[in-house]
Order: C-alpha cells, then structure tokens, then sequence
C-alpha cells in the first residue's frame, strides 16, 4: 500500500469525527435555545412543542446521528475523550488544610446570605447591583466550593446519606473533642 491511501481513510475519520463530536456535543446545548422560542412570535403551542423537542427530542436524535456517523466504536471513543477530559477537571482525593478551610468558607458564605437576604432588601437605600448578579455569585460560590473541597469532601457528604456509614476522627481529634467536654463538665 501507499502512503496516500492510507491517508485518505485517516482523513475521512478525522472529519467523520469532527462532525460526530459537534452533532453529540452541540444537542447538550440545544436547550439552551429555549429563551430563544419563547420570544419568537409563535402560538403558545408552538412555542411549547418546540421547547419540548428542544429538551426530550433532538438532543437524542442528534446523539443517534452522531453514533451512525462514527459508529459504536467511534462513539464509545469520542465518549471516553469527553469523559475523560471532564474526569481530569473534577476535584482531588486530598486537599491542603488550608484550601479545605477557603472551601468551607465558600460552602457556607453563600448560604448565610442567602438566609439573610429576604432581610437585607428591606433595608432602605438604593440596591447598588440587580438582584439576579448577587444570585448568579452565591450559585457560583457555593459550586465552585465543591471543586475546593475536594474528593475526601465528597464521599463524607455521601456518607450522609448511607444508614450505615460511620465517623472515623482522627486520634487527635477526638482527643482534643474529649478533653473539651471533660474541661466543660
């Protein structure tokens, strides 16, 4: 065989690829086009089977035509490409005390202004920025704080929902939990 023919089928793959990856990865954002519907002048039912298609139908007839194009291997292999990128961005197993620390802050500091917010819009004065920013910051932080944490994070918010799960505290610290609570009594 030549070296031209082997290119031809590498360059047909190649591009068979490209457009596998943008068909799978592009229904992901079709509902994203909702707002878009919404807004068009349309009949109500219009609008609402359009946004269905856009969320239950064609984000998986896309996927189907991505898989026909490439292939079940092809698309297992796309699979694992997108996965596996995604994987690499995912938290630590074990994190610094100090970063463990900045998540915890970033884990709570949303949900206590969250708690206290219905309050501080009563206060008078001008609001300095719109609602839905302060919104978009909190959701932002509190998420983000997940990645801060880290994997050791994860599975003890797991734990809490396994009956059977028990605290394991480190030596040190359960002796400094009893010598508090034998100073205190």
């Amino acid at each position: 065989m030549s070296a031209d023919s082997l290119l031809i089928p590498q360059r047909s793959v190649n591009w068979r690829m490209r457009v596998a990856l943008i068909l799978w990865v592009g229904g992901f954002f079709l509902p994203l086009a909702i707002p878009l519907v919404s807004g068009m002048p349309l009949p109500v039912a219009t609008k609402t089977a359009l946004s269905g298609l856009l969320v239950f139908g064609l984000p998986q007839l896309l996927t189907i035509i991505a898989i026909a194009i490439v292939g079940k291997s092809g698309f297992h292999y796309l699979k694992e490409r997108v996965f596996g990128a995604a994987k690499r961005l995912g938290p630590r197993v074990h994190v610094s005390r100090l970063r463990y620390r900045i998540g915890l802050v970033m884990l709570f500091l949303p949900l206590a202004v969250s708690l206290l917010e219905p309050y501080i819009t009563l206060l008078p004065g001008p609001a300095l920025l719109p609602h839905w920013i302060y919104a978009a910051v909190d959701d932002t932080l509190f998420l983000a704080s997940f990645f801060v944490l880290g994997g050791e994070f994860w599975d003890k918010v797991m734990a809490l929902f396994i009956y059977e799960a028990r605290a394991v505290l480190p030596a040190t610290a359960s002796a400094q939990v009893a010598e508090s609570l034998s100073v205190k009594a």
